[in-house]
């Protein structure tokens, strides 16, 4: 099972702006995904973007448990550019990602 810790400053945003009743997709954004808007090369693995969505999508099927029941997803691809230790926050404006062996913005 997949964990990810949520700071409770960004499960805030996530309330404020309506998004907590939302199928929730962290996505690499290296340009192959189909939800990806960013390029690959020597990017791929350090870029992420999160996707609102109404309802889940059958190809984000790994789930991202967290303490404040998120539906929050990923995907097996998705997963091999995560270590122990994935954590989301919310600070100074942005939404930063880290893991154990990464930190990215």
């Amino acid at each position: 099972m997949a964990t990810i810790k949520l700071s409770q400053a960004f499960v805030d945003l996530m309330k404020k702006k309506h998004l907590d009743q939302k199928t929730l997709l962290l996505i690499t954004d290296d340009g192959g995904g189909r939800y990806s808007l960013q390029g690959g090369a020597c990017s791929i693995g350090t870029k992420f973007t999160l996707i609102v969505l109404d309802q889940p999508d059958s190809g984000y099927q790994v789930k991202l448990e967290n303490d404040a029941g998120l539906d929050l997803y990923t995907s097996d691809y998705d997963m091999i550019f995560f270590a122990s230790g994935l954590a989301m926050n919310f600070q100074n404006g942005a939404i930063s990602i880290k893991d154990d062996a990464h930190a990215y913005l």
